[in-house]
C-alpha cells in the first residue's frame, strides 16, 4: 500500500539535518510496514528490531549505550550486519525500551553515519520521557490514517488522484468526475484511513468485514489504555473516548463536560483528554475569539471541540449503517455533520500538521476551521450538505477583512464573489503543505 509518507521518509534519509528518526503515531496506522518498505526500497538492507515482541534486547542496553558496542551486539543478535549508510536499523516499539530511546542521542553525537528510524505509539513514547529523552538529538515524523488522496491511490483510482493534484484552476470539474469523487468521498468516510480496514475494502469491497476490523480497532485502543494509560486516569480516559461521538452529536458540536456526568468539571478531565491527544487518538480544536497569528496565543484552552483520529473509527463508533454509503448524500449531514467537520479535521492534522481552531460571534456565527497560512489567518467553513449559505463567512469578513475566504461542501469547485468553495474532497489541495528538515 503506498503511503505519502514515503517521499518524507526519502526526505529524512538525504537531509543533511538528519539524526536518528523517531515515527509516531497511534497503533495500527501503519508505521512498521511503512519503515519495512522503506528500508527494502532504499537500503541495501533492513535490520529490524522489536522491543515488544523481543524482551531480550532491552538487556544489551542495559550494559551500555556505546554506539559503536551497540551496533556489534545487535548485529550478532540478528545475524545482519549494521552498515554505516547502507542498513536502515529499525527499532520498533521503542517505548518498552527507555534506554534504548535515550541512546539515540549518543547515535546523534558519536555515530549519525548509521541510519535508525525508531517506531512507537504515543501510548508508551510519553511514559518513556521520564528516562531521559534525546531532546534535540532527533528527527521526527508522525504518521496519521490514510488520508481521502491515499485512499484513491488505496483502492485504484491513481489516476484520478494524479490529475486532482495537477488541477490548478477554480473550472469546475466536468459532472461525472465530481459525481464519481462524491461517491468514493462516500466511501471513504465509511472505510476511513486505517490500513487494515482499507485494504480489505480494496480486496473485498465488503463493507461489513470493514466494520468488524474497526470495532477490533476501537477494542484493541480500550484494551491499550489498560497498559498505558496512569491508572488513576484510565477510567476518564475510556469515558472520555467513548463520548467523542455523542459530543459532536450536539448542535455546536463543543465539548461539555456535563453530558459525561452533571457534576463534571473540565479539571477533573483534563488530563484524561490531554492524555488522549498525546497518544495521537484524538484531535482537540480550540476557541479563538480574537484571530490573530499566532492562533495558539489567542485560543481559549478551556472551550473545545474533540474530533476522531480517523472518520471511519467516528462512523463505526456511533454504529453508523453501511445503507448511509447508497442513500443520497445523507452520509455528509448524518450526526449533524459531524462526520463532514471530522473529516476535514482528520486532513487538515495530515496534510497541513496544523492543530485546528474555530471562531464563534456571540451566538450570531461560526466559522469551523480558522487556517494559518503565511502569516495571515484563513476562514473555513464547512457546509455538510449542498447549502449555498455562507453567513458565518460573511459575518467574519465584515469583521476582519481576510485576503482569503473558503468554504467546503459537496457542491463543485467555483468561486462566489470573494468566496472559493472547494468539494470536500478536495479540500487538501487548499491547504496542503511540503515537509522539510
Amino acid at each position: 500500500m503506498k503511503r505519502d509518507i514515503y517521499k518524507h521518509l526519502e526526505e529524512w534519509k538525504l537531509s543533511p539535518r538528519r539524526k536518528p528518526l523517531i515515527l509516531n503515531g497511534a497503533r495500527q496506522v501503519g508505521k512498521t510496514h511503512a519503515l519495512k518498505y522503506f528500508g527494502k526500497a532504499f537500503y541495501e538492507n533492513v535490520a529490524y528490531l522489536n522491543f515488544e515482541k523481543d524482551e531480550k534486547l532491552a538487556q544489551y542496553f542495559e550494559g551500555t549505550l556505546d554506539p559503536k558496542q551497540l551496533i556489534q551486539i545487535l548485529s550478532i543478535h540478528i545475524e545482519v550486519e549494521i552498515k554505516p549508510l547502507q542498513t536502515l536499523l529499525v527499532l520498533d516499539e521503542i517505548q518498552e525500551c527507555p534506554k534504548a530511546l535515550n541512546s539515540l542521542k549518543y547515535f546523534c553525537e558519536e555515530a549519525n553515519e548509521f541510519h535508525i528510524a525508531a517506531a512507537g505509539s504515543l501510548l508508551g513514547v510519553k511514559t518513556a520521557r521520564s528516562e531521559g529523552f534525546p531532546v534535540g538529538k532527533v528527527n521526527f515524523l508522525h504518521m496519521h490514517p490514510l488520508t481521502f488522496f491515499e485512499f484513491l491511490n488505496a483502492v485504484g483510482h491513481e489516476k484520478t488522484r494524479a490529475f486532482l493534484e495537477e488541477y490548478s484552476t477554480m473550472d469546475p470539474f466536468q459532472n461525472p468526475l465530481h459525481e464519481k469523487l462524491i461517491q468514493l468521498l462516500k466511501v471513504y468516510f465509511f472505510v476511513g484511513g486505517m490500513p487494515e480496514a482499507v485494504a480489505e475494502y480494496g480486496k473485498t469491497g465488503n463493507l461489513n468485514i470493514v466494520r468488524e476490523i474497526q470495532l477490533e480497532i476501537l477494542s484493541a485502543y480500550e484494551k491499550d489504555f489498560a497498559k498505558h494509560a496512569p491508572p488513576q486516569e484510565l477510567m476518564k480516559i475510556t469515558t472520555v473516548w467513548k463520548q467523542v461521538h455523542r459530543q459532536l452529536a450536539k448542535e455546536n458540536k463543543k465539548f461539555i463536560f456535563s453530558a459525561i456526568r452533571k457534576s463534571a468539571r473540565g479539571r477533573d478531565y483534563e488530563d484524561a483528554i490531554q492524555w488522549l491527544a498525546d497518544a495521537g487518538l484524538i484531535h482537540k480544536s480550540h476557541l479563538v475569539e480574537s484571530p490573530k497569528f499566532p492562533l495558539s496565543a489567542y485560543a481559549d484552552h478551556h472551550i473545545f471541540k474533540i474530533f476522531l483520529m480517523d472518520v471511519g473509527l467516528l462512523g463505526a463508533q456511533s454504529n453508523l449503517s453501511a445503507r448511509t454509503v447508497i442513500d443520497g448524500n445523507e452520509l455528509f449531514v448524518e450526526f449533524k455533520g459531524s462526520l463532514t467537520e471530522n473529516y476535514i479535521a482528520q486532513e487538515l492534522v495530515a496534510t497541513k500538521n496544523q492543530v485546528p481552531y474555530y471562531w464563534t460571534s456571540e451566538g450570531i456565527a461560526e466559522v469551523d476551521f480558522l487556517i494559518e497560512e503565511d502569516h495571515e489567518i484563513c476562514p473555513l467553513e464547512i457546509k455538510a450538505g449542498s447549502s449555498q449559505k455562507k453567513k458565518s463567512l460573511l459575518v467574519y469578513q465584515q469583521k476582519y477583512a481576510p485576503k482569503k475566504l473558503v468554504g467546503a461542501s459537496t457542491l463543485n469547485l467555483k468561486l462566489d464573489g470573494a468566496i472559493a468553495n472547494y468539494p470536500l474532497y478536495f479540500i487538501c489541495r487548499f491547504f496542503s503543505k511540503a515537509r522539510s528538515f
